[in-house]
C-alpha cells in the first residue's frame, strides 16, 4: 500500500450471530477529518449475547449518522439505547420504516420492561428514550440520495424482505480519487408477496463495490425448499383439530394470512373453521397494510381470510379451552415471545395440535428447542415441563431471506466486485457461504465480517486492519 494519505473507511460487525445486527463505519479522509457511521443497531436474542445488548464498543455520542435497513427489532432494538448513552442526530429510513418503527420500538420497550423484571436486572431503555429516538427519525425516499457531508452520500434501494426495506448504498469521494462505494443489502430478498421489487439501477451495478451480503440462509438452495404450508394446514383441518401458527408480527403474519384468505379462495378451507389472530402489534401493523400508501400491489389490499377474528386477553382464555377445530396466528414467529409461549405450554402437549413454524428459528429460541424435542419427551415451557404430544411442521418457504443461490444470483449482476463481507449468519453458514461467494462469482476478496476486527477499504482495495479492542 502506498504510503500517500488516502481516504479509507474502516468496516466491522458488532455482531457474531444472527440476531443484534449492527455495523459501523470509521471514515478517514487525507485531510484527517473523521465520520462515525453506524448501519443498524438491533437487539441481540442469543443467551450467549446478552452482555453485547447492555452496551456499545463506541461512544454514541460520537457517531455522526445512523441508517436503519428495515423494521425488525434484531436490527433497531438497541437504537433507544443509542440515543440514551449520547447520540442525538438524525436516524435515516425510509417513509415505510419510519411509520413502522416507533410501533415496534414501543413493544420492544414493554419486552424488555418484562423481561428485567423477571431477571431482576436493570432495564435497557424506557419509554422516554423510546420517545426521543422517534423524534429523531428521517425518512429518506427510494432511490432519493442523501448528502450527508461533501464526501459522503447513502441512498436507499427497494428490497423485497419487508414492508419498508431497504438497501443501504454508503459512497465515499475525495477529490480525485477513486470513490469508494459499499452496499449494505440488509436481510435481502428479490421479491415479496405484497409488492414488486425493482432490479438495482444500471449505474450502481457498474461502481466497483464492496457489498456486505447478509448470509442467514446461506446453506440452502431455492430448490431445496419445497411449499408444503397449504397442504398442512389443509390435512389437519380435515382431520380437525387446532392448528397454532406462530408468526413475526410484521411480515410474516401479514402473508400467512394472505395464503389462509389464498385457501378459501381455492376450496382448500372451509370458511366456517375460525381463523383467530393474537398479538396486538401485529393487529397493528395489519391495519397499516389495510390502509395502503406504501405501494401494495393493488390485489393484496384485500387479504385478510374470511372469519378472522382479532384475539384479546379474555378471548385468549376461552381459546385455551376451546376444542373445536380452528387456526390461531399468534406472535412471536420463534415462539418465545408474545402469546405464543401461553398457546405453545397449553397446546404441545395435545396430541389433537399442530404447531407449525413458518420462519428462521434462532438457537435456544423456543421454536427451535420443540421442534429438536422428540413427541414423547419433556420440553420447559414458560417454565413448566410438557410432554410434547403435539406435531411440529416447519416450512422455509415463507421465508423473507434469500436462499445461497439466489444471492450469489444478486452478486453476479455488479461488473466491478470489489469485496463481499459475509455477515448475519450463524458462524458455520457464515463461512460456508463466504467459501461458495469465492468460487463462484468474481469478487476479489471475501470474507467474514466480525467483532474482533475492522476491514479497510480504500482506492487501493480492501484488507483486514487493525483490532477492535482499542474502542
Amino acid at each position: 500500500m502506498s504510503t500517500k494519505l488516502r481516504s479509507f473507511v474502516d468496516v466491522m460487525a458488532l455482531h457474531n450471530r444472527v440476531t443484534g445486527s449492527c455495523h459501523m463505519l470509521v471514515v478517514k479522509l487525507p485531510t484527517n477529518e473523521t465520520f462515525k457511521i453506524v448501519v443498524d443497531c438491533g437487539l441481540f436474542r442469543e443467551k450467549d449475547c446478552d452482555s453485547y445488548n447492555r452496551d456499545f464498543p463506541f461512544d454514541p455520542s460520537k457517531i455522526n449518522f445512523v441508517f436503519v435497513t428495515h423494521n425488525h427489532t434484531d436490527h433497531i432494538g438497541r437504537l433507544p439505547l443509542m440515543v440514551k448513552k449520547g447520540y442525538k442526530k438524525p436516524i435515516y429510513c425510509t417513509p415505510a420504516t419510519k411509520v413502522l418503527m416507533p410501533l415496534a420500538l414501543k413493544d420492544s420497550c414493554k419486552v424488555l420492561k418484562d423481561v428485567a423484571r423477571v431477571t431482576r436486572t436493570k432495564q435497557l431503555y424506557n419509554e422516554e428514550d423510546v420517545n426521543e429516538t422517534q423524534a429523531l427519525i428521517e425518512e429518506v425516499e427510494f432511490g432519493e440520495t442523501k448528502e450527508l457531508n461533501s464526501y459522503i452520500k447513502a441512498t436507499m434501494f427497494k428490497n423485497g424482505h419487508l414492508l419498508g426495506a431497504a438497501m443501504i448504498l454508503i459512497q465515499i469521494q475525495y477529490e480525485n480519487e477513486e470513490g469508494i462505494n459499499l452496499l449494505f443489502t440488509g436481510d435481502y430478498n428479490s421479491k415479496n408477496a405484497f409488492f414488486d421489487v425493482p432490479d438495482l439501477p444500471e449505474w450502481v451495478k457498474k461502481l466497483p463495490i464492496t457489498v456486505i451480503q447478509e448470509s442467514t440462509y446461506g446453506n440452502v438452495d431455492s430448490k431445496e425448499v419445497s411449499p408444503c404450508f397449504k397442504d398442512n394446514i389443509q390435512k389437519k383441518m380435515e382431520e380437525g383439530g387446532t392448528e397454532i401458527i406462530p408468526v413475526f408480527s410484521l411480515g410474516r403474519c401479514q402473508e400467512i394470512l394472505k395464503n389462509l384468505r389464498e385457501m378459501q379462495d381455492e376450496g382448500k378451507l372451509d370458511r366456517s373453521i375460525p381463523i383467530y389472530c393474537d398479538g396486538s402489534l401485529a393487529i397493528k401493523y395489519t391495519n397499516i397494510y389495510l390502509r395502503d400508501g406504501f405501494g401494495l400491489n393493488d390485489d393484496c389490499l384485500d387479504f385478510l381470510p374470511h372469519g378472522l377474528t382479532y384475539v384479546d386477553e379474555k378471548l385468549r382464555e376461552k381459546l385455551l379451552v376451546n376444542p373445536e377445530t380452528k387456526i390461531i396466528v399468534t406472535t412471536s414467529g420463534s415462539g418465545s415471545y408474545g402469546p405464543a409461549p401461553i398457546y405453545l405450554q397449553k397446546y404441545i402437549g395435545n396430541p389433537n395440535a399442530e404447531i407449525h413454524f413458518t420462519g428462521f428459528l434462532f438457537e435456544e429460541s423456543l421454536g427451535r428447542r420443540l421442534k429438536e424435542t422428540a413427541i414423547g419427551e419433556y420440553v420447559k415451557v414458560n417454565g413448566i415441563m410438557v410432554k410434547k404430544m403435539a406435531e411440529i411442521k416447519f416450512t422455509s418457504e415463507f421465508s423473507a431471506h434469500a436462499k445461497a443461490d439466489e444471492m450469489i444470483d444478486f452478486l453476479k449482476q455488479f461488473k466491478s466486485l470489489k469485496a463481499v463481507l459475509v455477515n448475519h449468519g450463524e458462524t458455520d453458514v457464515k463461512d460456508n457461504f463466504a467459501a461458495r461467494i469465492d468460487e463462484e462469482t468474481d469478487a476479489k476478496k471475501v470474507a467474514v465480517l466480525d467483532r474482533e476486527y475492522f476491514f479497510r477499504i480504500g482506492p487501493w482495495g480492501i484488507e483486514k486492519s487493525v483490532s477492535t479492542k482499542f474502542l
